[in-house]
């Protein structure tokens, strides 16, 4: 009975404002990916919510894409003609914590026919330390081992969280 209640509680605040939002945008080589982060400040710790369509896929159900999330370091989509979100810096890690224990390490997005949306709980950080900062979609899943990022290829889509 306590566990239900907690999810009817933790679907009531997802039906309220959210406290923060990023709108991710893909990079040039990307132009169609578009997607929300919103961000939910409970006191069991963040419900993260994230929505994003126009990612790349197969019809190979073999190889379906899966992409990782972060939130990032850095303040800005920019970069340069390398790696067009390179401002965004390493993964937000205010602890100095080994990989996959950054505070910005999220879960993993499954693409499903180049749309993909998640929703989960995470009580690394609060809403008011990542205000700002990036969020990103890379290429392929994090591993969750390699250092010092978990070998999650190309940024590929970015957004601001405000």
């Amino acid at each position: 009975m306590y566990k239900e209640n907690r999810l009817v509680h933790f679907m009531s605040v997802l039906r309220r404002r959210y406290d923060a939002r990023a709108t991710i945008l893909g990079s040039p080589d990307y132009p169609d990916i578009y997607g929300v982060l919103w961000l939910y400040q409970t006191n069991y710790g963040v419900i993260v919510a994230c929505e994003v369509t126009g990612l790349p896929y197969s019809k190979d159900k073999c190889k379906e894409h899966i992409f990782g999330l972060h939130i990032h370091e850095g303040m800005s989509c920019t970069g340069n003609d390398i790696d067009p979100f390179g401002d965004t810096l390493g993964h937000y890690n205010p602890y100095a914590c080994q990989h996959p224990y950054h505070a910005g390490d999220l879960l993993p997005l499954f693409g499903a026919g180049g749309y993909a949306m998640s929703v989960f709980l995470t009580d690394r950080f609060d809403v008011n330390e990542v205000i700002g900062r990036a969020v990103i979609v890379h290429s392929s899943p994090d591993d969750f081992t390699t250092q010092p990022s978990g070998n999650s290829g190309k940024k590929i889509a970015c957004g601001i969280i405000k």
